[in-house]
């Protein structure tokens, strides 16, 4: 086992390859990279320095250490710059699908997320809306629009449709932490929630909020949430950068 520190001017990181293992060396370094960078140990931005000076620190041979980076480049995870060295970029988040919020999910894997509230008012539900929260067509709800970041990079816009009445959102406090712990905090027991999941091009509009060029590829999702009542509380309407943000299944086999 050999064991140095590469931080290459980033925090300090140790990292390790087990000579003695049947997985490629190349794979050990590049799965601890990938490891640092989607918890936050090696930040965007954050300094690798370049190939000679890695393979140096690990004992390693300079195509070795290529193959590994040359990997997280590929996934979008690390960039090389020319008279910089090979650089963070990002992490993609990979979230499962449960009923949980997006703010609790970066929270959770360090991600260290911030909200911008775009909209905090009412509107007259559409025929979507009205379907998906049990009301009539016209109706009156409550709309938060939000660009939800981490790391200081936009990540996500969402859309939110929730009856009138059901609760008091003060924008502050949205951008302080996730509607789902809000509604918690004013005693909605959140049960259930149909999804869909789905992707398209991004618009002008849409590139210029995340961040993307118009036409990239975005995930998007369409929620709607019950309490233990089986009272539809939210409906939300969510796009996300599919080259930041991932859901992840976990399949079960039929008996």
């Amino acid at each position: 086992m050999e064991e140095e520190d590469s931080s290459g001017g980033a925090e300090a990181l140790q990292l390790s390859v087990d000579r003695s293992s049947p997985v490629p060396l190349y794979f050990q370094l590049s799965q601890q990279l990938e490891a640092a960078i989607e918890q936050g140990r090696l930040a965007p931005g954050s300094l690798l320095g370049n190939e000679i000076e890695l393979a140096g620190r690990l004992g390693l041979s300079r195509p070795t250490v290529r193959q590994a980076i040359s990997s997280l480049v590929d996934k979008g995870l690390l960039v090389r710059r020319r008279g910089v060295g090979t650089q963070v970029v990002h992490s993609q988040v990979k979230r499962p699908l449960e009923l949980s919020s997006l703010y609790d999910d970066l929270e959770a894997a360090g991600q260290r997320p911030a909200t911008q509230v775009l909209r905090n008012t009412t509107e007259l539900a559409t025929a979507q809306v009205a379907a998906a929260l049990g009301i009539s067509e016209g109706a009156e709800v409550v709309l938060i629009e939000r660009l939800r970041l981490a790391h200081g990079e936009p990540m996500a816009h969402l859309r939110n449709h929730l009856p009138v009445g059901l609760l008091k959102l003060d924008s502050a406090e949205l951008e302080d932490t996730g509607l789902y712990r809000l509604m918690r905090a004013a005693g909605i027991t959140l049960h259930s929630a149909r999804q869909a999941v789905g992707a398209r091009a991004a618009t002008a509009e849409e590139g210029e909020q995340l961040g993307e060029p118009e036409g990239a590829p975005l995930l998007t999702m369409e929620r709607t949430t019950y309490d233990d009542t089986g009272r539809a509380v939210e409906f939300g309407s969510h796009t996300y950068r599919a080259s930041r943000y991932a859901f992840e299944f976990q399949l079960l086999v039929r008996p």
